[in-house]
């Protein structure tokens, strides 16, 4: 089994007026990713997905142009089963075989940012499939799963404090979640706004709902510690990027500061950041996206490094089908694993891309038990919003 074809496309799907919301992102109105699709020349399919942004935050022109015309070239001809060989080509670059001998990375300049997207998106798509060419899914070939279905948590809340608990009650009433996400930060101005915010979330939902809140990584160190010291009541079940992801010495400070677990890493690429927030004891739940930080063999590799520094792990996972599905499949099969993150925001990425119906019931998630990544990709839907370059 060879690869034959590589192709990514920048799909960007519009969002419905009615379900757009705005954050400090500012008002998102599409739902875009890079989409890619590896064919083996016996004709099996596997689907990949990188990013650099959240939502419609970016642009993927640049990337899709990189896998299509850069990294494409250099996968055709290969075996696809070597997953991780092919990841530390892609990654090391020039230097591959001399870094392979050796034993240790020597990677490129550019061993960040889209590059590591890409190797992201390729990741994915070898991983699908692999586990289609042996007739299993994902999660066997990672050493198996801990339980055919997980905890899930209703990743949105952006509304007023005046809203925020029927906000946030909706998402309980339709998927049965036992723990809810509100994002705080920047989009308020100011950290006692986002704690009167907190505030009127925990009354409306009472103390058997796990509330977490999500920065984005827009306060300072010191107005981060101002909002969990005003905050330090509700109970918070992890505060997520609370400063921005560079500074993550800052991110210590703040962790050491309060009592509230600290959340990070969907800004990071690769193990080696993980290894950083680690030793620095910035966070206490590490969150790779496995569509920016290295796909699901880097995934693997962090979950690893969280359990052995004593530390949960729940990737990040506001994203389209291939990096969510991937996401289903690392947590079942990491030890450190814990709750799977759920879109309550539209996401037609999700739930339009792909034929099957994406659902959380009595607030758990089913792990997919078809071969490979276990998602069938809409072509049509594909066709229709995949842009010109």
């Amino acid at each position: 089994m060879r690869i034959k074809t590589v192709q990514a496309w920048w799909v960007r799907i519009p969002i419905e007026a009615s379900r757009q919301h705005r954050s400090d992102f500012g008002r998102l109105t599409t739902f875009d990713a890079a989409i890619l699709r590896i064919e083996t020349d016996d004709g099996i399919v596997g689907w990949g997905e990188g990013k650099n942004a959240a939502g419609s935050a970016g642009t993927y022109g640049t990337l899709v142009h990189m896998l299509n015309h850069e990294v494409g070239p250099k996968l055709v001809g290969r075996d696809p089963a070597d997953v991780s060989a092919i990841w530390e080509m892609l990654y090391n670059g020039v230097r591959h075989e001399t870094a392979a001998m050796s034993g240790h990375a020597m990677p490129e300049l550019s061993r960040r940012g889209l590059s590591i997207a890409a190797i992201s998106a390729v990741d994915i798509a070898l991983w699908d499939i692999l586990g289609k060419s042996l007739g299993v899914p994902v999660w066997k070939l990672l050493g198996g799963r801990k339980a055919d279905r997980l905890p899930a948590y209703a990743s949105g809340g952006w509304e007023s404090a005046e809203k925020i608990g029927g906000q946030l009650q909706s998402y309980i009433a339709n998927g049965g979640f036992k723990a809810v996400k509100m994002r705080v930060g920047a989009m308020d101005r100011a950290p006692h706004v986002s704690a009167a915010r907190v505030r009127a979330a925990r009354k409306a939902l009472g103390s058997s709902v796990d509330i977490m809140v999500d920065a984005h990584g827009t306060y300072t160190v010191a107005d981060a510690k101002r909002f969990i010291h005003l905050v330090e009541d509700c109970d918070l079940a992890w505060f997520e990027e609370p400063v921005i992801a560079d500074d993550k010495a800052g991110m210590a400070e703040v962790r050491a500061a309060g009592k509230v677990p600290i959340a990070a890493g969907e800004s990071e690429a690769t193990r080696f950041a993980f290894r950083d927030l680690a030793v620095l004891r910035s966070a206490d739940i590490f969150q790779p996206d496995p569509a920016f930080c290295g796909g699901i063999t880097e995934a693997m590799r962090i979950g690893a490094i969280a359990s052995a520094f004593n530390l949960r792990f729940a990737p990040h996972l506001w994203a389209g089908a291939p990096c969510f599905f991937s996401g289903l499949h690392i947590c079942a099969a990491s030890p450190a694993s814990f709750v799977v993150e759920y879109s309550v925001g539209a996401n037609p990425m999700i739930h339009d891309l792909v034929e099957e119906t994406v659902a959380v019931r009595d607030g758990m998630i089913e792990i997919p038990d078809k071969p490979g990544l276990g998602f069938t990709i809409n072509e049509r839907v594909l066709e229709t919003h995949a842009q010109r370059l």
